[in-house]
């Protein structure tokens, strides 16, 4: 008997077979899967989980770590930029005054560093499983927005305690807050996910970012009002994106300053323009990223 009558039967494919998953590579810089970072939707709300537990799970104090920051702070610009240096408030309450500022800036600033060392920070994970990369930025903003929740409430506290003092009086554009804040994480994404493809290589970047965003904090109103920047310097103060939303912030709840719904175009339209482009070169590297990492 031959051997050929013990052959197995060769499989047959069925050309009309649907696989659950497909991983493949994709070679377009626009090759973005929006329903596959849906369906890592449980994946994304586990590794905000885990950015709140483990940052202040070995600390003494935990959370209150998130009013301790902005108070400290707060306290400090009081006597520096406030009763030392003497800046304008515009008539507002000085604490209340640095404290709209701080909160709004320690949300885009600490966003911004962190997402623009996204692959540096996750190389490890990056290496060994499959997900889609975007998650981690977005980790970093939503994680980064429960802080900024918990210090905004520390900002309502005193805005009440100013108001039932008759020295505030903030107005209805409080209810557009939300817009604001997605501007500000789409700015602070976006910038991030273009540093973060040269962070990659160039590792001693990110201590230049840092002193970067001190230097940036000077250049926004975030210590002084807009009104207190000279004339013949509002035009290139104006090119921050943030000046704006700086100036919404002591509109809506100190009522000092001035605001239109039109400061809202710029920042609108810049945040979209730079979240296109940092997804875009995002999408690139992170196709070669392990070969520099």
């Amino acid at each position: 008997m031959s051997k050929h009558e013990f052959a197995a039967p060769e499989p047959k494919l069925d050309e009309h077979q649907e696989w659950d998953a497909v991983i493949e590579a994709k070679h377009s810089l626009f090759a973005i899967n929006f329903k596959e970072l849906w369906h890592y939707r449980d994946l994304l709300v586990l590794f905000v989980r885990r950015d709140f537990v483990t940052v202040y799970k070995q600390t003494i104090l935990g959370p209150l770590w998130f009013f301790i920051q902005p108070i400290l702070t707060t306290i400090t610009f009081t006597i520096i930029f406030g009763n030392v240096a003497q800046l304008s408030t515009d008539g507002a309450p000085k604490v209340v005054f640095y404290m709209a500022g701080i909160t709004l800036w320690n949300y885009f600033s600490t966003c911004l560093t962190s997402v623009s060392g996204v692959f540096n920070a996750n190389a490890g994970i990056f290496g060994k499983v499959y997900f889609p990369r975007l998650i981690m930025p977005l980790t970093i903003v939503i994680s980064n927005l429960m802080k900024f929740g918990v210090q905004f409430l520390l900002f309502i506290c005193f805005v009440l305690y100013f108001v039932f003092q008759n020295q505030i009086q903030p107005n209805v554009w409080i209810l557009a807050l939300p817009l604001v804040i997605v501007f500000m994480a789409l700015i602070a994404m976006g910038i991030g996910l273009i540093l973060s493809t040269m962070t990659t290589k160039y590792k001693d970047l990110n201590q230049l970012i840092s002193f970067g965003m001190q230097l940036f904090m000077y250049a926004t109103p975030v210590i002084y009002p807009s009104s207190a920047i000279p004339t013949d310097y509002q035009w290139l103060v104006n090119m921050n994106p943030l000046v704006g939303l700086f100036d919404y912030m002591r509109y809506a709840f100190l009522g000092v300053g001035s605001f239109a719904f039109s400061d809202f175009i710029y920042p609108a339209v810049f945040s979209i323009i730079v979240l296109f482009f940092g997804i875009l070169v995002f999408n690139k590297v992170q196709k070669t990223f392990m070969d520099t990492v």
